[in-house]
């Protein structure tokens, strides 16, 4: 098991952190964001660190204690810094264009998919002649941003023949070798 739960979370200045009871506030100039633990985890304030403490060392509270940091940790990333994710279209005829809040896809099928957007998560659509349209993402929710990049990716996966589809910049997608003719 990982011992990243006993690191403390360090907030940086312009960060505002609030504990009460078992809810977690945090609020920066990006956004705010809140967390409840459970499981027996207990959350202390000192300074400008928030520590975490497990009642004991059974699985379920080792688990926990890595867990409610981390999310601890990247609501305090988020608010301080934001998160951005970029996902790539790739395919002929592939497009994707955005009105406010409302993303509109052409992934070759015989409709157009029309998206809503969480109004917490800021899109932008890039076209560029010549290369492939980007969806560019950014949100101070690293959960939410996360789960709009999958939703959007699961409309048309990449697939392994000729490497077609949406999928995140840099992703490495396998591509298998096709039939091979008879002898």
């Amino acid at each position: 098991m990982s011992r990243i739960g006993q690191a403390p979370v360090i907030v940086p200045a312009g960060v505002e952190a609030n504990i009460s009871g078992s809810v977690v506030t945090i609020k920066g100039k990006l956004g705010e964001l809140t967390q409840e633990i459970t499981g027996g985890i207990t959350v202390k304030m000192e300074g400008n660190e928030i520590t975490f403490d497990r009642p004991s060392e059974a699985k379920e509270h080792k688990a926990k204690h890595g867990l409610y940091r981390s999310l601890v940790s990247n609501m305090v990333t988020g608010v301080s810094e934001g998160y951005t994710k970029t996902l790539e279209l790739i395919g002929v005829g592939y497009r994707a264009t955005n009105q406010g809040q409302v993303l509109d896809l052409s992934l070759g099928y015989s409709h157009n998919f029309l998206m809503s957007i969480p109004k917490e998560v800021k899109i932008e659509a890039v076209m560029e002649k010549g290369k492939a349209p980007l969806i560019k993402l950014s949100s101070f929710d690293k959960q939410l941003i996360g789960a709009v990049a999958a939703k959007i990716r699961s409309l048309r996966k990449p697939e392994p023949y000729k490497g077609k589809g949406i999928r995140y910049q840099g992703e490495q997608v396998r591509r298998k070798a096709g039939k091979s003719a008879s002898k």
